[in-house]
């Protein structure tokens, strides 16, 4: 099931899965980066039944990538059409990746992330490729 939510303008696809109270689910996903540059690998909202925002999650880095570093920014999240919401604009998470800047190749991390009543393993894995000379900044 995906959800869409606005942020800073971009639309955001994510997989949520909804889980039972206090269960830990496992997510797989794969994203693409350019070497040395930020890539955007999550985004981290809780939104009640009423459109307002509930207890952001912890985000906890279970298994570091080996070639980059991950860091996570405060953020406000504009959201249309989201479940019962029409519009919401509510506080987030957001969180990036950043590889060693000659570093090419796959590069798996794990995020923890605790809502109240559920975890979710995050298992990412960040495909890196070179930049050309052109591009380099």
């Amino acid at each position: 099931m995906k959800r869409r939510w606005v942020l800073s303008g971009a639309i955001v696809l994510l997989g949520w899965v909804i889980a039972a109270a206090a269960q830990e689910r496992v997510v797989q996903r794969s994203i693409k980066a350019a070497a040395g540059k930020d890539v955007r690998v999550g985004a981290y909202i809780n939104v009640l039944p009423d459109c307002s925002s509930g207890p952001l999650p912890t985000i906890r880095l279970v298994k570091p990538p080996a070639h980059g570093q991950v860091t996570v920014k405060k953020a406000k999240v504009n959201a249309t059409n989201y479940k019962q919401c029409l519009a919401l604009d509510v506080p987030g998470y957001v969180a990036f990746y950043r590889s060693a800047p000659d570093f090419t190749g796959d590069d798996p991390f794990t995020l923890e992330v605790r809502f109240p009543g559920r975890t979710e393993l995050q298992e990412i894995t960040v495909s890196v490729q070179s930049l050309e000379p052109s591009q380099r900044t």
